[in-house]
């Protein structure tokens, strides 16, 4: 699912049932079931936190 507003990067991809938080953009993958949000998008569930 993605949030209103939020931008993803040309050649990005969004896992299944990862969720991409309002107003983030998205700069590297986002793997399956993640949760992300942020400029840039940051994992904060589901996803090794770097």
């Amino acid at each position: 699912m993605l949030g209103v507003g939020s931008t993803v990067r040309p050649g990005i991809t969004i896992g299944t049932d990862a969720v991409v938080g309002a107003g983030s953009t998205v700069v590297s993958d986002v793997p399956n079931g993640a949760v992300v949000a942020g400029v840039p998008a940051r994992a904060l569930r589901g996803a090794a936190r770097t």
